[in-house]
């Protein structure tokens, strides 16, 4: 199984992707909505067919990107039936299993946080996301949004504990930087409810806490319950001037079979060293020569009119080239996938240039 956790800083959220590495049907997790370029460049480079988005709550300190991941990739969005949100495209409950490819992914209902959350188990019980139930030496507050202790314990204790001790433990959010913990180590160590403890214990801590309410609380409840689809915008905002991928790395690009039909409409800034310019893998027709080492204090030689096409011998020189022109002030900017290696592949037109 294809397995990625990544992280939000902003709100200390995980998100966790998995995928079939034979079928290349994948599932994500608790995607945040400002991460949401990253998280489908990443599943694009990866060759990955997202089916599912799966929330395991309605959550108070981000805005979810389940509705972008839908908008982008057709997947469907799975919450619980009792989360109150009302795009859900699948309603889960206690026992419900996702398949995605030869990989599967099992329901635990674990109320307690709020009243719909869950977890979420791999078929072979080695992995739980579990959300904002239990967290590494930790759990979740149960003091809004319909929480109750109570069912927390119960939820730890009968969905959670009962896993092997073995079961790696990822949860939604971390703010000690913490990356996984387990099953048998929560048991012994968590200081809310492990060891001993026993219910009056964990309630008597868990009522103690006196949190602050999430900053962001009247803006992520109300935008969640909505999957997180803006009030105002019916798509995802996307690039004007041409089909534009932002990669995994958030560099933009585009593929160079459009560059080759929108030549008389775009830039196209070579940043070989002059040698390589002239060398065997020739230029493309009507582009500009500006070695990346010479880019920063030529940058303003490059006219602004057009979008700006950077072109190298791989696209790894040109992809620094966006970053150098993004801050100068580029808006409209993007790497030529695979440079001239894949212009060549694809046998696009080579032709001179004036440096």
């Amino acid at each position: 199984m294809i397995f990625r956790q990544l992280f939000d800083s902003a709100s200390s959220t995980y998100t966790y992707l998995l995928g079939c590495g034979s079928k290349r049907e994948a599932i994500i997790i608790d995607p945040v909505f400002e991460k949401h370029n990253r998280d489908v460049a990443l599943a694009r480079e990866l060759g990955l067919d997202l089916k599912f988005v799966l929330e395991t709550h309605v959550h108070a300190d981000h805005v979810t990107g389940a509705w972008l991941m839908k908008e982008a990739l057709g997947a469907e969005i799975a919450g619980s039936a009792h989360s109150g949100a009302s795009c859900i495209d699948v309603a889960l409950s206690q026992g419900q299993v996702l398949e995605f490819g030869e990989c599967a992914i099992e329901v635990r209902e674990t109320p307690g946080h709020t009243a719909g959350c869950l977890t979420f188990v791999t078929s072979d019980q080695s992995m739980a996301f579990t959300g904002d139930c239990i967290l590494i030496r930790g759990a979740g507050r149960t003091d809004f949004q319909g929480g109750d202790v109570h069912q927390m314990w119960r939820s730890i204790r009968e969905q959670i504990f009962s896993l092997p001790d073995e079961c790696l433990i990822y949860p939604a959010h971390d703010y000690a930087g913490r990356t996984v913990s387990t099953v048998l180590e929560e048991k012994q160590f968590n200081p809310r409810i492990g060891g001993e403890a026993r219910e009056e214990d964990f309630t008597g801590f868990m009522n103690n806490l006196e949190l602050p309410h999430p900053g962001k609380i009247d803006i992520a409840v109300p935008a969640n319950l909505r999957c997180g689809k803006p009030e105002s915008q019916s798509s995802q905002e996307k690039s004007s001037w041409g089909p534009v991928n932002v990669t995994y790395a958030g560099i933009p690009e585009i593929a160079p079979e459009w560059v080759a039909a929108n030549r008389s409409g775009v830039h196209i800034l070579d940043v070989r060293g002059r040698d390589e310019y002239k060398g065997e893998l020739g230029r493309i027709e009507d582009c500009r020569c500006i070695p990346l080492e010479e880019l920063r204090d030529r940058v303003d030689e490059i006219a602004r009119d057009l979008p700006v096409i950077t072109v190298c011998q791989s696209g790894k020189r040109s992809a620094m080239a966006v970053t150098i022109l993004q801050k100068a002030g580029f808006n409209q900017v993007a790497n030529m996938n695979g440079g001239m290696i894949e212009w060549n592949r694809l046998a696009l037109p080579i032709a001179g240039a004036v440096i």
